[in-house]
């Protein structure tokens, strides 16, 4: 081929260091908002971004140049700055350091953005916990529990 092409649908999570709350309702839209931005600074799209108090789900793709790391780094460092600027309050704030990375094929999208969008909903009957192992064993990635949380 002439050119390389490609279009890699991700669903990534991640969370607040320790899951703590840090995503209050008055920020979490501009943050939203602002990881939709990141992520499209590195010429991929972003679908959803959307998530609750302690974490954030991502639908988006995976920039053609760039590995899945090297997006999670450069968002969450960003975004961290970013809310650290936009809430003195939140000058402790800080994201987990690891990340959940799940791919999905075009017939997925919508039920993802349709679950992103849901996610208030969903966590009044579930944990983060509950719902990342969940995730976990769905993709049949190996884990050990000790090491899933900081």
């Amino acid at each position: 081929m002439a050119q390389s092409l490609s279009k890699i649908l991700l669903h990534l999570v991640f969370s607040t260091k320790q899951r703590e709350p840090w995503i209050v309702p008055e920020i979490r839209p501009a943050l939203h908002a602002y990881l939709a931005g990141a992520v499209r600074s590195f010429n991929a799209e972003a679908y959803r971004v959307g998530g609750v108090a302690d974490h954030v789900h991502l639908a988006c793709t995976l920039p053609r140049t760039m590995p899945v790391s090297k997006l999670l780094e450069e968002i969450k460092k960003s975004s961290s700055a970013w809310i650290k600027q936009q809430a003195p309050a939140c000058h402790d704030f800080a994201w987990q350091a690891g990340y959940g990375a799940f791919s999905l094929g075009q017939s997925q999208l919508d039920a993802l953005i349709a679950y992103i969008d849901r996610q208030e909903e969903h966590h009044r009957k579930r944990t983060f916990k509950e719902e990342l192992v969940e995730f976990l064993k769905r993709y049949g990635i190996d884990y050990d529990e000790r090491y899933i949380w900081d």
